[in-house]
Protein backbone atom coordinates (compact mmCIF):
# COMPACT_ATOMS: atom_id res chain seq x y z
CA UNK A 1 0.00 0.00 0.00
CA UNK A 2 2.84 2.30 0.89
CA UNK A 3 6.37 2.28 2.66
CA UNK A 4 4.42 2.97 5.47
CA UNK A 5 1.70 0.39 5.68
CA UNK A 6 1.50 -2.96 4.03
CA UNK A 7 -1.31 -5.60 4.59
CA UNK A 8 -1.29 -9.38 4.10
CA UNK A 9 -4.21 -11.82 4.34
CA UNK A 10 -4.30 -15.71 5.30
CA UNK A 11 -6.92 -18.19 6.44
CA UNK A 12 -7.19 -15.77 9.97
CA UNK A 13 -8.04 -12.75 7.46
CA UNK A 14 -6.39 -9.42 7.27
CA UNK A 15 -3.66 -7.97 8.82
CA UNK A 16 -2.52 -3.99 8.71
CA UNK A 17 1.25 -3.93 9.29
CA UNK A 18 1.60 -0.13 10.67
CA UNK A 19 5.13 1.06 10.29
CA UNK A 20 7.00 1.35 13.95
CA UNK A 21 9.77 4.03 13.43
CA UNK A 22 7.28 7.16 11.42
CA UNK A 23 6.20 9.97 13.31
CA UNK A 24 2.20 9.03 14.11
CA UNK A 25 0.14 11.59 13.04
CA UNK A 26 2.20 11.16 9.62
CA UNK A 27 1.02 7.57 9.93
CA UNK A 28 -2.58 8.43 10.49
CA UNK A 29 -2.85 10.67 7.93
CA UNK A 30 -1.19 7.97 5.54
CA UNK A 31 -3.70 5.20 6.70
CA UNK A 32 -6.51 7.62 6.44
CA UNK A 33 -5.87 8.22 2.55
CA UNK A 34 -5.18 4.14 2.07
CA UNK A 35 -8.33 3.48 3.44
CA UNK A 36 -10.54 6.19 1.27
CA UNK A 37 -8.56 5.59 -1.91
CA UNK A 38 -9.46 1.77 -1.37
CA UNK A 39 -12.95 1.90 -0.15
CA UNK A 40 -14.23 -0.78 -2.18
CA UNK A 41 -12.07 -3.35 -0.87
CA UNK A 42 -11.89 -2.22 3.10
CA UNK A 43 -15.86 -0.80 3.61
CA UNK A 44 -16.58 -3.51 5.82
CA UNK A 45 -13.53 -5.28 6.72
CA UNK A 46 -12.45 -6.59 10.07
CA UNK A 47 -8.84 -6.81 10.66
CA UNK A 48 -5.81 -7.52 13.34
CA UNK A 49 -3.70 -4.53 13.07
CA UNK A 50 0.19 -5.05 13.46
CA UNK A 51 2.25 -1.49 15.56
CA UNK A 52 5.51 -3.66 15.64
CA UNK A 53 7.92 -2.29 18.67
CA UNK A 54 5.63 1.09 19.00
CA UNK A 55 4.94 1.58 22.37
CA UNK A 56 0.97 3.05 21.81
CA UNK A 57 -1.01 4.99 24.81
CA UNK A 58 -4.82 4.69 24.77
CA UNK A 59 -5.49 8.08 23.09
CA UNK A 60 -3.28 6.97 20.14
CA UNK A 61 -5.30 3.54 19.52
CA UNK A 62 -8.35 5.45 19.76
CA UNK A 63 -7.69 7.79 17.64
CA UNK A 64 -6.35 5.28 14.96
CA UNK A 65 -9.54 3.49 16.04
CA UNK A 66 -12.13 6.14 15.62
CA UNK A 67 -10.55 6.49 11.96
CA UNK A 68 -10.91 3.29 10.75
CA UNK A 69 -14.53 3.50 11.90
CA UNK A 70 -14.84 6.16 9.86
CA UNK A 71 -14.03 4.15 6.88
CA UNK A 72 -16.76 1.38 7.56
CA UNK A 73 -13.38 -0.90 8.91
CA UNK A 74 -13.43 -3.08 12.57
CA UNK A 75 -9.90 -3.63 14.09
CA UNK A 76 -10.63 -6.67 15.99
CA UNK A 77 -6.99 -7.67 17.52
CA UNK A 78 -3.76 -5.31 17.73
CA UNK A 79 -0.19 -7.76 17.46
CA UNK A 80 2.28 -5.59 19.33
CA UNK A 81 5.51 -6.10 21.19
CA UNK A 82 5.46 -3.21 23.44
CA UNK A 83 3.42 -4.19 26.69
CA UNK A 84 1.98 -1.00 26.89
CA UNK A 85 0.33 -1.09 22.95
CA UNK A 86 -1.27 -4.28 24.37
CA UNK A 87 -2.33 -3.37 27.53
CA UNK A 88 -3.99 -0.43 25.72
CA UNK A 89 -5.50 -2.88 23.46
CA UNK A 90 -7.27 -4.39 26.37
CA UNK A 91 -8.57 -1.29 27.51
CA UNK A 92 -10.00 -0.94 24.46
CA UNK A 93 -12.01 -4.44 24.06
CA UNK A 94 -9.66 -5.73 21.29
CA UNK A 95 -7.72 -8.97 21.72
CA UNK A 96 -3.91 -8.24 22.45
CA UNK A 97 -1.56 -10.53 20.55
CA UNK A 98 1.97 -10.67 21.43
CA UNK A 99 4.53 -10.72 18.98
CA UNK A 100 7.67 -12.27 18.44
CA UNK A 101 11.14 -10.58 19.75
CA UNK A 102 13.27 -11.71 17.02
CA UNK A 103 13.74 -9.33 14.34
CA UNK A 104 12.94 -9.75 10.49
CA UNK A 105 15.82 -10.81 8.02
CA UNK A 106 18.17 -8.14 6.84
CA UNK A 107 16.55 -6.46 3.99
CA UNK A 108 13.21 -8.09 4.72
CA UNK A 109 10.42 -5.76 2.84
CA UNK A 110 6.62 -6.09 3.75
CA UNK A 111 4.71 -7.10 1.06
CA UNK A 112 2.04 -4.58 -0.21
CA UNK A 113 -1.43 -5.24 -1.19
CA UNK A 114 -0.87 -3.27 -4.20
CA UNK A 115 0.31 -5.43 -6.24
CA UNK A 116 -1.61 -8.83 -5.69
CA UNK A 117 1.36 -10.25 -4.44
CA UNK A 118 0.28 -11.34 -1.07
CA UNK A 119 -0.18 -14.94 -0.51
CA UNK A 120 -3.08 -16.63 -2.17
CA UNK A 121 -6.14 -17.74 -0.38
CA UNK A 122 -7.48 -21.10 -1.60
CA UNK A 123 -11.07 -22.53 -0.22
CA UNK A 124 -13.27 -25.05 -1.11
CA UNK A 125 -16.80 -23.96 0.22
CA UNK A 126 -19.92 -22.75 -0.98
CA UNK A 127 -19.93 -19.20 -0.17
CA UNK A 128 -23.39 -18.16 0.70
CA UNK A 129 -26.02 -15.19 0.38
CA UNK A 130 -24.58 -12.75 2.95
CA UNK A 131 -21.02 -14.09 3.42
CA UNK A 132 -17.78 -12.33 2.25
CA UNK A 133 -14.68 -13.59 1.08
CA UNK A 134 -12.24 -10.82 1.51
CA UNK A 135 -8.27 -11.18 0.85
CA UNK A 136 -5.43 -8.83 -0.11
CA UNK A 137 -4.09 -11.55 -2.67
CA UNK A 138 -5.40 -14.00 -5.36
CA UNK A 139 -8.72 -15.94 -4.66
CA UNK A 140 -9.59 -19.55 -5.84
CA UNK A 141 -12.33 -21.21 -4.81
CA UNK A 142 -13.56 -24.66 -5.56
CA UNK A 143 -17.27 -23.82 -5.47
CA UNK A 144 -20.12 -21.80 -6.00
CA UNK A 145 -20.68 -18.39 -4.96
CA UNK A 146 -24.79 -18.20 -4.37
CA UNK A 147 -26.68 -14.60 -5.12
CA UNK A 148 -25.87 -12.35 -2.26
CA UNK A 149 -22.47 -13.81 -1.74
CA UNK A 150 -19.00 -11.83 -2.40
CA UNK A 151 -15.71 -12.49 -3.17
CA UNK A 152 -13.22 -9.26 -2.91
CA UNK A 153 -9.62 -9.75 -3.92
CA UNK A 154 -6.66 -7.72 -3.95
CA UNK A 155 -5.68 -10.33 -6.72
CA UNK A 156 -7.20 -12.27 -9.58
CA UNK A 157 -10.30 -14.85 -8.78
CA UNK A 158 -10.90 -18.20 -10.00
CA UNK A 159 -13.83 -20.17 -9.29
CA UNK A 160 -14.20 -23.76 -9.96
CA UNK A 161 -18.08 -23.38 -10.17
CA UNK A 162 -20.82 -20.95 -10.69
CA UNK A 163 -20.51 -17.18 -9.73
CA UNK A 164 -23.64 -15.40 -9.27
CA UNK A 165 -23.03 -13.21 -6.24
CA UNK A 166 -20.42 -10.33 -6.23
CA UNK A 167 -17.02 -10.11 -7.54
CA UNK A 168 -14.67 -7.62 -7.19
CA UNK A 169 -11.01 -8.58 -8.10
CA UNK A 170 -7.77 -6.08 -8.47
CA UNK A 171 -9.52 -4.36 -5.68
CA UNK A 172 -6.20 -2.59 -4.12
CA UNK A 173 -6.11 -0.56 -8.02
CA UNK A 174 -4.75 -4.14 -9.74
CA UNK A 175 -6.17 -3.38 -13.12
CA UNK A 176 -4.68 -7.00 -14.38
CA UNK A 177 -6.36 -8.89 -12.13
CA UNK A 178 -8.82 -11.50 -13.83
CA UNK A 179 -12.02 -13.16 -12.99
CA UNK A 180 -12.72 -16.74 -14.29
CA UNK A 181 -15.38 -18.92 -13.46
CA UNK A 182 -17.15 -21.98 -15.05
CA UNK A 183 -20.30 -20.27 -14.90
CA UNK A 184 -19.52 -16.28 -14.63
CA UNK A 185 -23.44 -14.85 -13.93
CA UNK A 186 -22.21 -12.29 -11.39
CA UNK A 187 -25.24 -10.17 -9.93
CA UNK A 188 -21.72 -7.50 -10.42
CA UNK A 189 -18.64 -7.83 -11.25
CA UNK A 190 -15.75 -5.39 -11.30
CA UNK A 191 -11.90 -5.71 -11.62
CA UNK A 192 -10.12 -2.46 -10.02
CA UNK A 193 -12.35 0.55 -10.74
CA UNK A 194 -14.28 -0.57 -13.75
CA UNK A 195 -17.91 -1.93 -13.51
CA UNK A 196 -19.79 -4.53 -15.64
CA UNK A 197 -23.18 -4.76 -15.89
CA UNK A 198 -24.40 -8.14 -13.81
CA UNK A 199 -27.35 -11.02 -14.60
CA UNK A 200 -25.89 -11.45 -17.56
CA UNK A 201 -27.00 -14.92 -18.93
CA UNK A 202 -23.43 -16.93 -18.51
CA UNK A 203 -23.10 -19.75 -21.10
CA UNK A 204 -22.18 -23.06 -19.49
CA UNK A 205 -18.48 -22.99 -20.70
CA UNK A 206 -15.69 -21.03 -18.95
CA UNK A 207 -15.51 -17.73 -19.45
CA UNK A 208 -12.71 -14.98 -18.59
CA UNK A 209 -13.16 -11.47 -17.72
CA UNK A 210 -10.38 -8.67 -17.63
CA UNK A 211 -10.10 -4.90 -18.50
CA UNK A 212 -9.22 -4.54 -22.08
CA UNK A 213 -9.27 -1.00 -23.38
CA UNK A 214 -10.63 0.65 -20.29
CA UNK A 215 -13.26 -1.39 -20.15
CA UNK A 216 -14.28 -5.22 -18.85
CA UNK A 217 -14.65 -7.99 -21.60
CA UNK A 218 -15.67 -11.53 -20.89
CA UNK A 219 -14.10 -14.37 -23.71
CA UNK A 220 -14.23 -17.76 -23.51
CA UNK A 221 -11.11 -19.38 -20.94
CA UNK A 222 -9.90 -20.85 -24.24
CA UNK A 223 -8.92 -16.83 -24.86
CA UNK A 224 -5.92 -17.01 -22.50
CA UNK A 225 -4.10 -19.73 -23.55
CA UNK A 226 -3.37 -17.02 -26.93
Amino acid sequence: MSDLISIKGGREGLQVRLDDTAEWTTLLAQLERQLAQNESFFSGARLTVDVGDRALNVEQLAAMLELMQQHGVQADALAARARESRNAARAAGLTARPLPRYPEPSGAVPRSVADGESEALFLVRTVRSGQVVRHSGHVTLIGDVNPGGEIIAGGSVVVWGRMRGFVHAGALGNAGALVCAIELAPTQLRIADQIAAGSREAPRTPEIARIEGGQIVVAPWEALKR
